[in-house]
C-alpha cells in the first residue's frame, strides 16, 4: 500500500498555512476540494435559486450516498443523510420499539448526548439501562457483555466506537459478534472513528451506525449520516415523518418510503451534503487504511513526547489507540491549557465530565485536554506542540 503524500495533502488544506490544528476530533480542516464544492453550490443557489440549484446538483448528492456506502461497505439505500451524528443516532434510537421490560446495555464510553437520550427513553418507557463495565485495559469488558446478553430481555447494545474523552478504540467487531450470536440489536456511534479508521458494517455486524462529516472525514459542519441494515428498514417506523420520508396517498393515509431515507426530512443543506460526498471521496482517494497507518505512529509519537514532560500525564486507555491523545498538566486547568495554546496558534479541545459521566468521574478526573491529529499533521508540528506544553507545565 502506498503511503500518503503529506506535502500534497497539506497543499490541499489551506488551514495548514495558518494554524497548528490538533482538533480534528472536534472539527477538522476542510480540504480545498470540499471548500470549492460547498462554495460553488452556494454561488449557484445565489445565481439561479435554491430549488433549481438542488435539481441541477442531484447527481452530486446521489454520489454522497454512494460514497458513504462505499466507505462503510453498505448499499446506498441503507444510508440516510442527517445534520449530525447525534441527530442520526437519535433518529434511530428514538424510533426503536423499546418497552418497559427491555434492557439496554451501555458502556463507560457512552457519550453525553447519547446518554441523555437514553435517560429520557428510560423515563418514557421504563426500560432498564445496564452498565457493562470496562476490563483491565479500560475498554468494554467482552466477558461481562456476554454475561449480560445471556441474561435475556436485552433490546439493544449501544456502543461508542471511539469515545470523546480519549484515544480508546473499543473492540466493536467483537461486540458485534456477541450481539449477532445473542440476536440483539447493535447500535454503533462511529462519529470519532469514521475517517480515521476502517469501518465496515458487514465486519462490525451493527444494525445501525451513526457518523458525521466534520471530524476525521474533513467534511462541512452540519453534516452526518445514519446507516440502517436493509432488512431492518421496513421494521422501524421513524418517530418523525414528513413529505420526504413518506407520501400522503389519500386524505387519511400515508406510505413510508422503503429505504433508509425514511429517517430524513425534506429540508436540508444541499451544499453541505455535496461537500460531505466530496470529503468522503477525498478520504477514499488517500485510502482509509493508509490514513490509519499514518495516524497510528504519529499519535504514539505524540504520547511519547508528552509522557517525557514533567508535570504532564497522558490518560489514554485501551488495547488499541487511535489519533486522539488526552492529557492533563499539573496545576493548570484544561481550559487554561487550551487558551494558552490558542494564543500560540495551536488548536486543541477539552473534554469535561459532563460529556463522560460514566468514565471521567470514575477515574477521578474533572476534565482533559484533547489533542487529535490527522494525516496532514507533521512530526515538526508535534515537536513544536510538545515544546509549548512543556513551557505551560513549567509555569
Amino acid at each position: 500500500m502506498m503511503g500518503i503524500d503529506v506535502g500534497r495533502a497539506r497543499a490541499l488544506t489551506p488551514g495548514c498555512e495558518h494554524v497548528l490544528h490538533l482538533n480534528h476530533a472536534g472539527a477538522s480542516l476542510l480540504s480545498q476540494p470540499v471548500l470549492d464544492a460547498v462554495v460553488g453550490h452556494l454561488q449557484m443557489e445565489a445565481r439561479i435559486g435554491g430549488y433549481e440549484a438542488a435539481e441541477a446538483a442531484a447527481p452530486k448528492v446521489a454520489r454522497t450516498y454512494a460514497a458513504l456506502a462505499e466507505l462503510l461497505g453498505a448499499q446506498p439505500s441503507e444510508i440516510a443523510l442527517m445534520d449530525s451524528s447525534t441527530r442520526a443516532w437519535d433518529a434511530a434510537v428514538y424510533s426503536l420499539p423499546i418497552e418497559a421490560q427491555d434492557r439496554v446495555l451501555i458502556s463507560r464510553a457512552e457519550y453525553g448526548s447519547n446518554a441523555i437520550a437514553l435517560l429520557q427513553l428510560r423515563r418514557r418507557t421504563g426500560c432498564q439501562l445496564v452498565l457493562v463495565d470496562d476490563d483491565e485495559h479500560g475498554q468494554i469488558d467482552l466477558a461481562a457483555l456476554e454475561r449480560e446478553l445471556a441474561a435475556g430481555d436485552t433490546a439493544m447494545v449501544s456502543l461508542v466506537h471511539v469515545p470523546t474523552q480519549g484515544g480508546l478504540v473499543n473492540p466493536a467487531v467483537e461486540v458485534g459478534a456477541l450481539c449477532r450470536e445473542a440476536g440483539v440489536m447493535f447500535v454503533l456511534d462511529a462519529c470519532q472513528s469514521i475517517g480515521q479508521l476502517p469501518v465496515d458494517v458487514g465486519e462490525l455486524g451493527c444494525a445501525m451506525l451513526a457518523g458525521n462529516g466534520r471530524k476525521f472525514l474533513r467534511g462541512p459542519r452540519g453534516t452526518g449520516f445514519l446507516y440502517v441494515r436493509s432488512e431492518l428498514i421496513p421494521l422501524i417506523e421513524p418517530v418523525m415523518l414528513d413529505l420526504h420520508a413518506a407520501t400522503w396517498t389519500a386524505p387519511d393515509r400515508y406510505e413510508i418510503r422503503d429505504d433508509a431515507r425514511r429517517f430524513e426530512m425534506w429540508e436540508h443543506d444541499v451544499a453541505g451534503r455535496i461537500g460531505l460526498g466530496v470529503a468522503v471521496d477525498h478520504a477514499l482517494g488517500w485510502g482509509i487504511e493508509a490514513i490509519a497507518e499514518r495516524n497510528t505512529p504519529l499519535a504514539k509519537g505524540l504520547r511519547d513526547r508528552l509522557q517525557e514532560i514533567s508535570g504532564v500525564t497522558v490518560h489514554d486507555k485501551g488495547e488499541r489507540l487511535c489519533a486522539i491523545t488526552t492529557f492533563t498538566v499539573d496545576g493548570v486547568a484544561p481550559n487554561e491549557v487550551k487558551a494558552s495554546l490558542r494564543a500560540e496558534g495551536v488548536n486543541v479541545s477539552t473534554t469535561a465530565a459532563t460529556s463522560a459521566q460514566l468514565d471521567l468521574p470514575n477515574r477521578g478526573l474533572d476534565g482533559l485536554v484533547r489533542a487529535s491529529l490527522h494525516y496532514v499533521t507533521t512530526d515538526e508540528e508535534l515537536d513544536r506542540f510538545a515544546s509549548l506544553v512543556a513551557a505551560i507545565a513549567a509555569g
